[in-house]
């Protein structure tokens, strides 16, 4: 009974959007600070259940939608993954095919999913696509208490349904998950991680998107490490932290010793910044596109792609991340 009212309840977060987009956009002004007063009053709620959290996200993808960012957001996204698309054709002939399905469009149909299904502008079911594209969202936080964690959340459903990535293919773990957060993430159809992979995560030959909003810069680096590679890397696209202003923040002495990958691959990257708008600055802030050009990953020193130690940041202070402790016992968060 539960799990049909949360699939239920999932099925009715996504439906209203589109209809929401459609609205006229003097409404969206009222609606805002009113939905954030009502959100932090429920947030005192540590116990909140399924359906109030997704009737949450809801209101926050209403807003969005409605909002400047998205639509500039997504362009910005969109410029960075038709240059992606066109560099998986030339590199892999068999997916170009079904790298041509690749465009901002509403998400095919799921059907192993209930609540998976969300209809078209004409209410017709989408046919399936082929696109291989994988989806891994690390650190999203506690989108049930925090009204940033829900926004960047709403943010990464509208993203896959509009590139038409499965959720189903989209894999999410952030440690500090509560129950009823997993319970709402298994009704929305995505596939929430059981394990803390501290962002060692190959992609084995897999194109692949890495959502990773505000989170440590050991993550990043863990992430690089993993997909060391001209090969891996091409097919990587990383929306998070801004690389650039990663190396601007940290001194470069810091950055080589205990974050050597972010700062050998400085030149083998291109990114797009995220747009910034006052409606969203604390939640969007310092986040960028990042796509890995061939052409680039080759101009790098030969002797770069040699060195692939693993890193363990045993003398590194402040690190921003929680580390496994299945694996290391004695590490720390």
């Amino acid at each position: 009974m539960a799990a049909a009212a949360a699939a239920a309840a999932a099925a009715a977060v996504l439906e209203p959007w589109r209809a929401a987009a459609r609205r006229k956009r003097r409404s969206a002004a009222r609606r805002p600070g009113q939905r954030e007063a009502a959100a932090r009053g429920a947030e005192g709620d540590p116990e909140a259940d399924s359906a109030a959290v997704l009737r949450r996200i809801r209101e926050a993808g209403e807003d969005l939608l409605l909002s400047d960012f998205w639509s500039s957001a997504l362009e910005t996204i969109n410029r960075c993954l038709r240059k992606h698309q066109e560099q998986l054709k030339a590199l892999v002939g068999t997916l170009s095919e079904a790298l041509g399905n690749l465009h901002l469009d509403s998400l095919p149909h799921e059907p192993d999913v209930a609540c998976d299904y969300i209809p078209g502008e004409t209410g017709e079911t989408l046919v399936t696509g082929a696109c291989p594209l994988k989806c891994v969202c690390y650190g999203i936080g506690n989108f049930a208490t925090c009204v940033i964690a829900r926004n960047q959340l709403t943010f990464l459903l509208l993203f896959l349904e509009k590139c038409q990535v499965r959720r189903s293919h989209c894999c999410v773990y952030d440690p500090l998950f509560s129950q009823v957060e997993i319970a709402v993430l298994n009704a929305l159809g995505v596939t929430v991680l059981g394990e803390n992979e501290e962002g060692k995560r190959s992609i084995c030959d897999e194109p692949t998107i890495f959502y990773m909003l505000h989170c440590g810069t050991a993550l990043y680096n863990n992430l690089l490490w993993s997909n060391w590679s001209v090969d891996a890397l091409s097919k990587m696209v990383i929306i998070g932290n801004s690389f650039r202003g990663l190396e601007e923040r940290l001194l470069t002495r810091i950055l080589q010793k205990n974050y050597s990958y972010i700062a050998k691959i400085s030149q083998g990257l291109e990114e797009l910044e995220f747009p910034q708008t006052s409606q969203y600055v604390d939640i969007f802030n310092d986040i960028s596109v990042h796509w890995f050009p061939v052409q680039k990953l080759k101009q790098l020193p030969v002797d770069t792609w040699a060195f692939q130690e693993e890193p363990d940041y045993q003398d590194c202070e402040d690190l921003e991340i929680i580390r496994n402790k299945t694996e290391d016992p004695s590490a720390t968060d």
